[in-house]
Formats: structure tokens, C-alpha cells, sequence
């Protein structure tokens, strides 16, 4: 299969998941439809919190899925079943999202429910982050197989710096067990980090049928 129709499938799971965060804030107009003020707004931060870390998340999420897809020209079974996990992470972003925004207080009756509720919007996010570590390995590994667009000859640098996310999400985790307010502020560094690129961006209209390299085929380490 061609990969761009795999990429076309995916951008419409991401559009679906990025535009159902904005239903988590519905229910703050309701709340302040007989008396609108801005403590009440205030009084609704981990809404707005959660909803612009999940944002940021999910576009982000988008741009390097685009990013991974445009190394190769076609797609087989494996790629799309692993894409298929890793949508299914996608979608359920805002769910998490949703417990944070109801549960995330600073008050100390509040705790184990905001706790669970951050707790929750890690696991969510170490299994997409596992799920973008396999896809992206495994398309470095079969670049052949799948007509890569230039050749990767040392991935490994490439591969660790895409997926030192995973420790920065267990880490988050396991923090959101201890402080669920800090382990949103790093949920919302490690979106900036995978801000920048680090993977190799998408090679121009050099066309490949993944047979053959030039010799001066780029290395992305």
C-alpha cells in the first residue's frame, strides 16, 4: 500500500482526536452560564491546562507521525497494524484529559483522585510513546522492504533521541504519584521537547524505490 494512504487514514484519527479535547471545556460555559466572572473561569485552570498540554500533544504527535510516514513510499501489514496501536493511544487522549480536568485540585481531599487521574494521563502516554518507538524502529529496519526515500545507515542516535520520551513519561508517572501538578509540567516539557525535530526531516521530491542509494545516501544519526 501506498504509504500516503496510510498517512491520509492517520491525519483524520488525529483530526478527530484533537478536535473531541475541546468537548472537555463545554461543560465551563454551562457552569457559568448565570454568572460569568473571571474567578469562575479561573476556578476551571486544570481544564485549560489539560487542554492545552493535550493540544500541543496530539499536533505535535501529528507532526512527526507525517515526519516518520515521509521516509518511506509504501506501507506493508506490520506498518499498518503498528499504526493501528498507535492511533488507538491517540484517540483515547481525551480521556485522560477529561479526568484531569475534573480531578486535578490543589486540595488535600482531592489528592487520590487527582493522583489517579495523572497517573492515568501517563499510561496513556507511555503506551503512544512505545507505540511511535516501535513504528519508527521498525521502519529504520526495513527500509528496503518499504522503499525508503534516502537510506538511514546509523539510526541508532536518531532512534534514542525520538525515544528518550519514554523515560521522561515514566518518569512522569511516577511522579504524578507523589505531586499530580508536577507530573503535568512535565507531560507539558516533554511535548515541547518533541517540538523540535529529531527525526530526519522528509527528503525533498527525491523519489526512492528502496532498491538502491547513491553512495553519498545521507546518514540520520
Amino acid at each position: 500500500m501506498d504509504s500516503g494512504r496510510a498517512e491520509s487514514f492517520s491525519d483524520g484519527v488525529f483530526a478527530v482526536a484533537i478536535t473531541v479535547l475541546v468537548f472537555n471545556l463545554l461543560p465551563i460555559a454551562q457552569d457559568t452560564a448565570s454568572s460569568l466572572h473571571v474567578a469562575t473561569l479561573l476556578s476551571h485552570w486544570p481544564a485549560f491546562v489539560a487542554y492545552g498540554i493535550s493540544f500541543l500533544t496530539i499536533g505535535i504527535m501529528w507532526l512527526n507521525h507525517h515526519t516518520m510516514l515521509a521516509q518511506v513510499s509504501k506501507v506493508n501489514r506490520i506498518v499498518l497494524v503498528l499504526n493501528l496501536f498507535l492511533l488507538m493511544g491517540v484517540v483515547a487522549i481525551p480521556f485522560p484529559t477529561a479526568l484531569v480536568a475534573d480531578h486535578l485540585t490543589g486540595s488535600h481531599s482531592d489528592h487520590g483522585q487527582a493522583t489517579v487521574a495523572a497517573v492515568t494521563y501517563g499510561l496513556v502516554m507511555m503506551a503512544i510513546s512505545i507505540g511511535y518507538a516501535a513504528l519508527w524502529m521498525y521502519l529504520a529496519a526495513h527500509q528496503a522492504e518499504l522503499g525508503a526515500r534516502r537510506k538511514v545507515r546509523t539510526p541508532r542516535l536518531t532512534t534514542l533521541r525520538f525515544t528518550a520520551g519514554n523515560a521522561g513519561y515514566l518518569i512522569g508517572t511516577l511522579v504524578a504519584l507523589v505531586n499530580s501538578i508536577a507530573a503535568l509540567t512535565i507531560f507539558g516539557l516533554l511535548a515541547v521537547y518533541y517540538l523540535f525535530e529529531h527525526l530526519p526531516e522528509q527528503p525533498g521530491s527525491e523519489p526512492g524505490d528502496g532498491t538502491t542509494w547513491p553512495d553519498d545516501a545521507t546518514e540520520l544519526s
